[in-house]
């Protein structure tokens, strides 16, 4: 089956959060059960300047603003996946992120910037593009690639069929309604039944109404956006595609993410051989200035600081764990009173509170090594990813029973070998207290705290699995693409 998968970031070369590692390892699960895969990814200058051997396949314009644009066929690096990659100077090749620029506002004309992914991705699928190459299933990854199945949709003669996964329902890639003429579609999507929503055009109902099969990263999180509490106005959108929504566990890449092979930790370790865990929570705490206490349970954070991330929660309880005997290290951007304040609690508690604001991937493994146990208190967390990080490096999750966190973290409660780590209920301080409480009390009783690690690197959170549910996804969407061509043509 030839499958294109489309997004807006991929690791290693361009990543704001769990998109990227998505984006990075699906596809070669996806070959190696089978699939001729390739990706669709934007000229932004981290992926264009990285990728091998491109050649141009295609010009066209002017489209969405862009006097040129070019589609270039290269190869991927470290994986040598095709990829194309759309060469469009005035869209990508700019500074700042992939969606805003140095000072964090978005980038005015995101809409045309992600507009043109969608419309590249319907063209190829309608082998407009590249003669010697067609999709099967067109495979959209978030807002940023969700207007491919409205473009898609907008040529019901094609045969491929679109699959749209829902990383965060929260970012929906909203614009003013008035700039829907720059999208080059019928009025008729502007409607209610389409893309508007409430005054303004959103690119994530685009893929919500238009795919023929819609995906979430996590089964929980698939059910508990079909209600208002979790829906962000969109539940309804969602309900009304029934049994057209699923859920499937995104998996990790178990060789990104080894402990026996990292080469950013100060000392390897594994399963069978787990004490070089501890050397490297000695090169954490004195990484971060915190007292060289090998027997103090050390808890850390890697995230964006955000209220969704229930990282004020921690700022709540940050006294009592001190008071408890622990150590925290954070690392992390976002919200500037968050920033501050956790800069402020390392300032008030030296010697037991360390914090790295940005971003730093090798750090993010060092930490997640070092730490003893890893910090999820999220409000809602579609899948998550920084849990089964921890879990594959003996670090034991302390989350929030929500989305993805419910699906993949057990709560020991009395008997470690039936759990593989805490969960508490509410987005409430005193809910997330008596779980840290737990956790303490279990790291202390040594040998049960030992079950829970090897319980947790145990754990199978390969892509193996999650491929071969979309690969049987693909086949159901192909289906219903079959079912609606032979009913146009009866």
């Amino acid at each position: 089956m030839k499958v294109l998968q489309v997004g807006a970031e991929i690791y290693p070369l361009i990543k704001t959060g769990g998109l990227a590692d998505v984006l990075g390892a699906l596809p070669q699960a996806l070959q190696a059960q089978g699939a001729d895969v390739r990706l669709l990814l934007p000229g932004l200058p981290g992926i264009i300047d990285a990728v091998l051997h491109a050649k141009r396949v295609a010009q066209v314009g002017p489209v969405l603003g862009a006097a040129r644009v070019t589609l270039l066929l290269a190869q991927m690096p470290y994986s040598h996946l095709p990829v194309y990659v759309i060469d469009a100077p005035f869209l990508y090749r700019r500074g700042g992120g992939p969606y805003q620029d140095r000072r964090g506002n978005e980038w005015a004309d995101n809409l045309q910037r992600f507009g043109v992914l969608g419309w590249m991705a319907a063209q190829l699928a309608q082998g407009e593009l590249d003669p010697a190459w067609a999709p099967e299933v067109v495979h959209a990854h978030d807002w940023h690639a969700a207007m491919s199945c409205a473009y898609l949709h907008a040529h019901p003669a094609g045969t491929a069929a679109s699959v749209f996964t829902v990383h965060n329902l929260a970012y929906q890639g909203l614009f003013p309604h008035d700039d829907w003429a720059l999208l080059g579609l019928s009025s008729r999507y502007m409607s209610p039944a389409a893309l508007e929503f409430h005054g303004q055009l959103s690119f994530m109902k685009a893929g919500l109404k238009f795919a023929d099969r819609v995906t979430t990263v996590s089964p929980t999180y698939a059910r508990e956006i079909a209600t208002p509490e979790f829906g962000v106005g969109l539940e309804g959108v969602i309900r009304g595609r029934g049994a057209d929504v699923s859920g499937i566990l995104n998996g990790i890449d178990t060789k990104v993410w080894d402990p026996s092979a990292d080469a950013a930790l100060a000392q390897r370790y594994s399963a069978e051989q787990p004490a070089g865990k501890a050397a490297c929570k000695a090169a954490l705490q004195a990484q971060f200035g915190l007292a060289p206490e090998p027997a103090t349970p050390l808890l850390g954070v890697v995230s964006r600081l955000t209220s969704q991330k229930g990282l004020d929660l921690v700022l709540s309880v940050l006294p009592e764990v001190v008071r408890m005997g622990g150590q925290l290290v954070v690392q992390g951007t976002g919200d500037s009173a968050l920033e501050a304040a956790f800069r402020m609690a390392a300032d008030a508690h030296p010697g037991r509170v360390g914090v790295l604001l940005g971003y730093d991937e090798n750090g993010a493994h060092r930490l997640i090594a070092g730490a003893d146990m890893i910090l999820v208190p999220s409000r809602f967390e579609p899948c998550g990813l920084t849990q089964m990080y921890g879990l594959r490096y003996g670090t034991v999750p302390v989350v929030r029973r929500v989305g993805g966190l419910a699906d993949t973290v057990r709560d020991a409660g009395a008997d470690a070998s039936a759990g593989n780590g805490f969960v508490f209920e509410g987005a409430q301080p005193d809910a997330l207290r008596e779980a840290i409480a737990r956790a303490f009390a279990q790291y202390r009783a040594k040998p049960g705290w030992a079950q829970l690690m090897r319980v947790g690197m145990g754990e199978q959170l390969s892509w193996e699995g999650p491929a071969r549910q979309y690969m049987a996804l693909y086949e159901q969407a192909t289906g219903a693409r079959r079912e609606v061509r032979q009913r146009d043509i009866d």
